[in-house]
């Protein structure tokens, strides 16, 4: 196992050199990524119609094609659910991932290339390795096995030919045989689509293996921890596992779960590595481990564009090239893939740290933020004072949300938290306090709006009891894979569904 530990390594290592330089030269790449995505689809339908043949330049696709959302696309989604290909990629198109719904449908079909498979998704699950071997090349990482909590996949009732499921359960069926033999459980269990019996079956299996690494949302993988210390008796992960050294996560932010995983994995020398991988493609990975900022990954079949949030409502909104982005911008991503997908906004919004390389950080959801009163209030802003206020008080957060309470006759209008907390703050008012102070602090528009309680009052905020998160999910069929506890919102939908459950 060790001999083998070192190959594994010794492979992944080499892949450096190709990340070095996109780094090195990111226009290039990306100008060529371009010309590569363009004349591959020329004779698609989709190339055909938008001129694929003719176009030249950046500037020339951006001419000819429109910002496009996925209710722009379903009928093109449709029918290659329905065996229809060369629609809008010229290879076949059998596997679709299942992502949460827009407001014409409860769920969105990405479709899922065998390019954008090997080049991008597969592509990005080796560079995260990669990068960590590289990082830190005393690591044992391949000596044992990978826990990863996978969704669930079935044939769609479409076609015999074409499937559907979450994209991480697409990318676990489809696993060359050799990363198969590094992972735990089997395809069965992993796949299994009732999660509360495959989170018993994982804990029950793998209490027995050598773990030396985890991946997944830190959301279910909290969930599979606890039931393992229950089972076992154990305080801790590494009394079960010892020789555990690696947590591969993405899927939210890991701010509010940083100390809870403290907690479960009691060690300075575990390797948390954060990945932005969506159903949409493979976007960004940690490459330095004293930074939590995001390298963005330009040689996996993907063409930015940058369109800027403040013409982000405009009619024909201008984007940007990568060459002419800023440092600390909110820019909504628009991607151009290996999948067929043409200038779409996949509702993401990043704002980068760095121009050489480029680097950035995930600031939100283009619909996940609160504005009702014009505070502009973005998911970067709540995670960043939930930390502050969780340091001032001693806690851990497990899960929240938040949305508004609308203006009533003679009553300012304010913003509701409900918080799940692990540890309880030690002051609650000061928690509460911190959190309200630090969002002055970072966003003037919230200030502005709390000055003298003029348009916001004081936030009400809320204790959740205990797995209140999980009842209300398991309660909208949302437990496991890549579903994830929507964390801002315009409205009070999911503010009065969970305030239900915890009063009942």
């Amino acid at each position: 196992m060790v001999l083998l530990n070192s190959l594994f390594t010794w492979i992944m290592k080499k892949r450096i050199h190709q990340i070095e330089l996109f780094m090195k030269y990111p226009h290039d790449v990306q100008e060529e990524w371009f010309q590569s995505l363009i004349s591959t689809a020329e004779a698609t339908e989709w190339g055909k119609k938008h001129d694929y043949n003719s176009i030249l330049t950046p500037e020339e696709y951006k001419d000819r094609v429109p910002i496009q959302d996925y209710d722009d696309i379903k009928g093109y989604v449709d029918r290659m659910i329905k065996g229809e290909q060369n629609l809008v990629w010229p290879s076949d198109i059998k596997w679709f991932a299942k992502s949460s719904g827009t407001t014409s449908d409860r769920s969105k079909f990405i479709p899922v290339s065998m390019e954008a498979l090997e080049d991008c998704h597969y592509q990005g699950g080796k560079d995260m390795l990669s990068i960590y071997c590289h990082n830190k090349p005393e690591n044992k990482v391949f000596t044992g096995k990978s826990v990863v909590i996978g969704g669930s996949s079935q044939i769609n009732n479409f076609s015999p030919d074409s499937y559907y499921g979450d994209l991480s359960s697409i990318l676990i069926r489809n696993l060359p045989f050799w990363a198969e033999f590094k992972r735990t459980p089997n395809l069965e269990v992993t796949l299994n689509p009732n999660f509360e019996e495959k989170i018993e079956q994982i804990a029950q299996i793998t209490i027995k293996e050598n773990v030396t690494s985890l991946a997944g949302v830190p959301t279910w993988n909290i969930v599979m921890a606890k039931r393992i210390l229950d089972i076992t008796g154990k305080s801790n992960l590494l009394e079960v596992w010892p020789n555990l050294e690696f947590y591969g996560h993405g899927g939210v932010s890991f701010k509010p779960y940083r100390d809870l995983f403290k907690q479960l994995i009691p060690s300075d020398n575990m390797y948390y590595l954060e990945n932005y991988n969506a159903s949409e493609g493979y976007f960004g990975l940690q490459d330095q481990s004293d930074s939590e900022d995001l390298l963005l990954m330009l040689d996996y079949g993907i063409y930015y564009e940058f369109l800027p949030m403040e013409h982000a409502l405009e009619e024909h909104p201008k984007t940007l090239r990568l060459d002419e982005v800023e440092i600390g911008k909110n820019y909504a991503l628009i991607i151009s893939t290996n999948a067929g997908l043409w200038r779409y906004k996949i509702g993401d919004t990043i704002k980068f740290t760095s121009l050489s390389p480029y680097r950035f950080q995930i600031s939100g959801r283009t619909k996940h933020y609160i504005n009702t009163f014009g505070e502009e209030l973005i998911v970067d802003n709540a995670e960043h004072a939930l930390q502050i206020a969780c340091r001032a008080t001693d806690a851990i957060i497990r899960d929240y949300t938040a949305g508004p309470v609308y203006f009533r006759e003679g009553e300012a209008g304010a913003h509701e938290w409900i918080i799940e907390f692990e540890k309880q703050p030690t002051d609650f008012q000061k928690f509460c306090d911190t959190l309200d102070g630090t969002l002055r602090e970072i966003n003037s528009d919230y200030d502005a709006k709390r000055f003298n309680d003029l348009a916001l009052a004081y936030p009400i905020v809320h204790r959740a009891e205990k797995d209140s998160f999980y009842k209300w999910m398991k309660s909208r069929g949302k437990l496991g894979g890549q579903n994830k506890v929507p964390r801002l919102a315009n409205e009070r939908t999911y503010l009065d569904a969970l305030l239900k459950i915890m009063n009942t």
